[in-house]
């Protein structure tokens, strides 16, 4: 066999596992298309298209998040890094900016351009599986169901795309997003496909890192607002100042969790296949929820410089929402690690705090003040556990 040529399985325990210069600048171009789904976002709740925004930001964000998650599950299995695999990637890049470009136009229910896109990358991924096969042969059967599968499931969303229209977008969609999910649970279930627990909670770690970006962007715009209009300087230094509070205590709950623990331990075969896929596909709400803030946080601004069709605490709302999204999430998904109910008691009461804050109007800085106090209280509950196990 051609050494060039074979795609072979990397092994699960490789030590010093790390993203690559290639996963990295394919992470660079899933920046774009994330900016285009926050601002449209932004756009659609400023102009009071809360519905619209409610369905079509999960919708767009499914696309990118799930390219993301495939290309990422597969290059932790199998990357050589040689030529061909780099042409591939690059392909799918292509892919990844076509979806970009058509995230605006998606928002008014025209999915051609983004589906178009989509197709690209996965068709791409297509390939790589196939190239797989013929390196991998006693995992060849599943990985060629899996590019099977997902290229029927291309042929789908084309039609999609072209034919679906109005009310019944949604449900199909729904549909198509079942079967793509169920592709890998049904290929892993078919042949142990190979991941790396540590190689993996880096990247998850570095996308968290870029949908928190968002928000930073947010405070920015803020401050470069708060220099223009200086009758709402104060409430823009404010809302500067809450969302990069509220920003830096989301990274601090995400890298405060024990990640790589769980994903261990998943690997290892505690907890299933079951377990692996509730953490994998359940960072779509933590992202989702993740680059949602960066666009409140925009709406935001927008009031408080007139330049908005919706009143302060939808905007506020819009902040709230998806920050109380994402402490649950955490919470859920890092549940088995839990050191004590105190944790699950204390996240529960910021979500209900936030939601609060939200109702009333508060300014975001008050969102903020509520994170800083759940961090402060899982580290008093941490380190009364570990005292009381050391027996101190």
């Amino acid at each position: 066999m051609n050494r060039l040529a074979a795609l072979v399985p990397r092994s699960p325990t490789e030590a010093h596992r790390a993203a690559t210069p290639l996963e990295l600048f394919v992470d660079l171009c899933f920046v774009v298309a994330i900016a285009q789904a926050a601002a449209s976002l932004h756009h659609a709740i400023a102009e009071d298209h809360v519905s619209q925004a409610l369905i079509g930001f999960p919708m767009v964000f499914f696309a990118i998040w799930w390219a993301w998650l495939q290309f990422t599950w597969f290059a932790s299995g199998y990357d050589n890094d040689d030529a061909v695999y780099r042409i591939a990637t690059f392909v799918q890049v292509a892919g990844i900016l076509v979806l970009a470009a058509g995230v605006p136009t998606a928002f008014d229910g025209d999915f051609t351009v983004i589906v178009v896109g989509y197709v690209i990358v996965r068709l791409s991924l297509v390939y790589q599986y196939l190239r797989a096969a013929r390196s991998d042969p006693p995992r060849a059967p599943a990985l060629r169901g899996m590019a099977g599968a997902i290229s029927v499931l291309q042929v789908l969303w084309v039609l999609f795309a072209v034919f679906v229209v109005g009310s019944m977008q949604l449900p199909v969609f729904l549909a198509l997003v079942a079967c793509e999910m169920a592709v890998p649970v049904w290929g892993q279930r078919k042949a142990s496909i190979p991941w790396h627990p540590h190689h993996i909670a880096e990247r998850y770690g570095l996308l968290t890192i870029i949908v928190l970006g968002e928000s930073i962007l947010a405070s920015v715009i803020a401050v470069q607002s708060a220099a223009d209009v200086t009758e709402s300087l104060g409430s823009l230094v404010l809302t500067a100042s809450g969302a990069l509070v509220i920003v830096c205590a989301m990274w601090w709950l995400y890298f405060n969790a024990p990640t790589v623990g769980v994903l261990e331990r998943t690997e290892a075969g505690e907890g299933g296949l079951r377990g692996a896929f509730m953490w994998g596909f359940g960072h779509y709400v933590i992202f989702l929820a993740a680059a949602a803030v960066g666009a409140g946080v925009a709406v935001v601004v927008d009031v408080q410089t007139g330049q908005a069709e919706v009143s302060l605490q939808t905007a506020t709302l819009a902040v709230g929402i998806p920050v109380a999204i994402y402490v649950a999430s955490m919470w859920a998904l890092h549940r088995p690690t839990l050191i004590s109910r105190g944790l699950a008691w204390a996240s529960g009461a910021a979500v209900v705090a936030i939601v609060a804050a939200s109702l009333l109007g508060l300014p975001i800085l008050a969102i903020g003040l509520v994170l800083v106090s759940l961090i402060a209280v899982n580290a008093a509950i941490r380190s009364v556990a570990v005292r009381v196990g050391t027996g101190r």
